[in-house]
């Protein structure tokens, strides 16, 4: 359960420039889609409002269009915000193959934390108009996920000291994730909706439209939490390269990876919520190759899944399948004439 009844908006237009023109959200790592990976870690969203070309999807969600197309992440950011009505609203980008739940999870809850102050525009003007160029995670030019293709440079707004903090009893009107090098990133972000629609109708305002503004102005006149932690340096991973992309189809692989990578994409894949606890089943595996044959490994674990499927599919019956199966497996080593010797058959004569 998360804290908040919560909308989602991802974004999920862009030019991919630097990806050659390739179709960002659609490109696999680890089988599958990074939009989808993206759309698995907010799987509890009321309703989850993507913004880009209509594509398939591992689950249901809405569509919509910037105005206009290739407008940059603000002009994104507020079509999808004309379709939702929650207090609050999930922010992504649609490029962070290791988002997880858990780091959803925490911006929601952080939303009732104490704020840290307004962010340093770190730009001219009454509002932190313009500055210089943003790097790769502002809109800095069209047509770009979140602007971060366009440019070099840092991929957030500015980094997370801030100035006029509100009273003691102020909420924040935003949670962002802080990357590892310690900078805000306002597309991995819990917000309150009705602040982040007042700033974007005032920047509209000021600017004459939303149309390619850079993504850091959104979070310049907000109370924000900044929400680091062991996950946020995964999580806030994206990819703008070909480079990046490989990164990340090698990470998945990683040996202290991999397993939990490849049994989230599977249940991904069916369409399976239940958490599993892999080292029962793993252990079950063991004793079915060595006290029966190899091959009876995997079909053990199949056969166990499918008992708990039909008691009901919960954890406990999974728990309660593979307690059976292991207990069976031990049995039957004990019968081999290389099991141990703890029967009446091994110690007789």
């Amino acid at each position: 359960m998360t804290a908040h009844a919560y909308d989602a908006v991802v974004l999920a237009g862009g030019a991919a420039k630097r990806l050659g023109g390739a179709d960002k959200p659609g490109l696999r790592v680890g089988g599958r889609r990074l939009l989808d990976r993206v759309l698995g870690a907010c799987a509890d969203a009321a309703v989850t409002v993507v913004v880009g070309s209509r594509r398939p999807t591992a689950r249901v969600v809405r569509w919509t269009r910037e105005d206009p197309p290739g407008g940059g992440p603000l002009a994104a950011l507020d079509a999808g915000l004309r379709q939702v009505t929650a207090r609050v609203v999930l922010v992504l980008s649609a490029d962070l193959p290791f988002l997880s739940a858990a780091t959803v999870r925490g911006l929601l809850a952080a939303l009732d934390g104490p704020p840290e102050g307004r962010a340093d525009s770190g730009g001219p003007g009454p509002r932190g108009g313009p500055g210089p160029a943003d790097g790769p995670g502002s809109a800095g030019s069209p047509g770009s996920l979140g602007g971060r293709d366009s440019t070099d440079g840092p991929d957030s707004t500015d980094g997370p000291d801030s100035t006029g903090a509100p009273g003691a009893g102020d909420k924040a009107d935003a949670v962002v994730l802080v990357d590892a090098d310690g900078r805000d990133q306002p597309l991995v972000a819990a917000y309150r909706t009705e602040p982040l629609r007042r700033e974007l109708a005032l920047l509209a305002a000021e600017h004459g439209g939303l149309a390619h503004l850079p993504l850091r102005l959104l979070t310049a006149e907000l109370t924000l939490h900044r929400l680091p932690g062991p996950d946020a340096a995964a999580s806030s991973f994206d990819c703008d390269t070909w480079e990046d992309i490989a990164a990340a189809r090698a990470r998945i692989r990683e040996h202290g990876n991999v397993l939990d990578e490849w049994i989230a994409t599977v249940k991904d894949e069916l369409g399976i919520e239940l958490d599993v606890d892999t080292g029962v089943l793993l252990d079950l595996a063991r004793d079915a190759a060595h006290g029966v044959a190899r091959p009876a490994a995997p079909l053990t674990t199949f056969l166990v899944g499918y008992a708990a499927g039909r008691a009901g599919g919960s954890a406990a019956e999974v728990a309660t399948a593979v307690r059976k199966a292991a207990a069976l497996a031990e049995r039957w080593a004990e019968e081999s004439p290389d099991g141990p010797a703890s029967g009446p058959e091994k110690t007789a004569g």
